[in-house]
């Protein structure tokens, strides 16, 4: 059934809205959408008594798996963006992050799949003997890539931090072709 909902912004706060959803202020209505629907789906499931929180951070927990599912078209989003929406901390963020992707690991597996396969097919080699390297601002999909190999028989050198970056990871290709079955699998 079709929906429909004003969001009642002025021109500055729409502008900074499209900002910090990452999209331009003409598909602003497109991408809330997304968002609206996630919003929906929390609303529903509390009157229908199936999802009535107590404590705070569980109602945050199950938002963010909910615009996982939603908006961010069945992928974990990176650090930043959970920190843009919920305003909170680096920190904080990837605290949230690691919660939600343990507390609704069978939910999340196929958004951990899809993030995981992209990563992995993102990666680059500088010739074919090199090691693979990618940037990724998550450290809790570095996690879960690196519980895959210790799960796998064999062993398997985990993904490491490239030294003095940021956010650039190194996986032996050893390690990234194993992944690779793996999540092809799953």
């Amino acid at each position: 059934m079709p929906i429909t909902a004003n969001h009642g912004l002025n021109e500055d706060e729409t502008e900074r809205l499209a900002g910090i959803l990452r999209c331009n202020v003409r598909d602003l209505d497109k991408v809330l959408s997304s968002y609206a629907s996630a919003a929906l789906e929390e609303y529903v499931r509390m009157f229908l008594g199936q999802k009535v929180f107590t404590r705070g951070s569980d109602i945050r927990e199950y938002r963010l798996l909910l615009l996982i599912q939603k908006a961010f078209e069945r992928k974990v989003p990176d650090e930043q963006r959970i920190s843009d929406l919920f305003q909170t901390t680096a920190s904080q963020s990837r605290a949230l992050l690691r919660a939600v992707m343990s507390k609704y690991q069978y939910e999340l597996s196929a958004a951990i799949k899809t993030t995981i396969t992209e990563i992995i097919n993102s990666a680059s080699q500088a010739d074919e003997t090199a090691d693979f390297e990618f940037t990724v601002n998550n450290e809790s999909v570095i996690e879960a890539m690196n519980r895959a190999l210790a799960s796998l028989p064999g062993t398997w050198p985990q993904v490491i931090k490239k030294p003095v970056t940021v956010s650039t990871y190194v996986i032996k290709p050893s390690s990234r072709n194993e992944l690779a079955k793996y999540f092809s699998r799953k």
